[in-house]
């Protein structure tokens, strides 16, 4: 199979980025995963890295060179990552937990499947038009779906009620197969971008130009709406082309893919787990093989 993505992250107006994104990819599957940390708990992109990691990890130990059942995966990876924040939390003492929201897609067998915990968002964008996108998990979309009396005026609606690292079982939704045809854009995003841009700017930007041209200008714009108070803007957005290779608009084709092949922009800097259904020995191999596969890439880049 053949995309191009794009990703790009800015810190806005806050002091730190909390943000992470990342893609992986083996010969005929692809993981997108983007995290925001949630401000007001300690070490919010803490959470957002371990999210990543962890779901990053378990797919490359899984996608050989598929997933066999990508919600099976999801359902699993999604409470790893809730469990491994948690017991950093324990492992390092702290009164409150780091919390991040989610939202990851995997694309193979010519068919798109997503996820998401909280307000970050996955937009899917077919012929100018918005075919799907998630619904956030705040008090704000609750009470949209809901026929009960509006809140009182200063009632917080844009609070969330499920994230990851919460002291409660995260609620997460699934959603998928869809399957994909040429020039479907898939973009995932944290509230930076969406709380600044109108969804239809969004599809519009989308529908009418390369994945390349289109993420940095709809970030660009969310920084300029804000203004000097602006969010962490973070995006990640991928464009379906035809069946027969990879390609990346950060870096053009990717060497030969064969059944082993395996790359990640998810940086893994560290992980260390014995949750309840993580192999130790398992996760710290993916991660290595996570970082020698990324140093082999660029090593092969840079050659004549």
């Amino acid at each position: 199979m053949k995309f191009s993505v794009f990703q790009i992250s800015r810190k806005g107006g806050r002091e730190k980025n909390e943000d992470r994104m990342g893609y992986c990819y083996t010969n005929s599957s692809g993981l997108f995963l983007l995290a925001d940390g949630m401000g007001g708990h300690p070490e919010g992109e803490v959470a957002a890295q371990i999210a990543l990691q962890t779901i990053s990890a378990l797919y490359q130990k899984e996608a050989k060179p598929e997933l066999p059942d990508v919600r099976a995966f999801f359902n699993t990876a999604v409470m790893a990552a809730h469990r491994q924040i948690l017991r950093y939390a324990a492992d390092n003492g702290l009164s409150d937990t780091p919390r991040t929201t989610l939202v990851a897609a995997i694309v193979q067998a010519g068919s798109a499947h997503w996820v998401h915990c909280g307000d970050s968002r996955l937009y899917f964008v077919r012929d100018g038009e918005l075919l799907a996108r998630t619904r956030d998990h705040s008090f704000l979309e609750q009470q949209r779906d809901s026929k009960r009396a509006p809140p009182p005026p200063d009632f917080n609606r844009n609070v969330l009620y499920t994230c990851l690292g919460s002291p409660t079982k995260p609620t997460f939704d699934l959603n998928g197969p869809v399957p994909l045809q040429q020039g479907d854009k898939i973009l995932l995003c944290s509230d930076g971008l969406w709380g600044s841009v109108e969804d239809a700017e969004i599809v519009l930007h989308l529908g009418q130009k390369a994945v390349s041209v289109a993420a940095p200008e709809l970030v660009e714009r969310a920084l300029i709406e804000a203004g000097p108070s602006s969010d962490n803007v973070t995006l990640v957005a991928m464009e379906w082309e035809t069946p027969d290779a990879f390609e990346s608009t950060r870096g053009g084709l990717t060497p030969q893919a064969d059944e082993e092949m395996f790359a990640s922009t998810v940086q893994a800097a560290w992980l260390d787990s014995d949750a309840d259904d993580l192999d130790d020995e398992a996760i710290e191999r993916s991660i290595a093989e996570i970082n020698a596969a990324i140093r082999r890439t660029a090593a092969a880049r840079k050659k004549p």
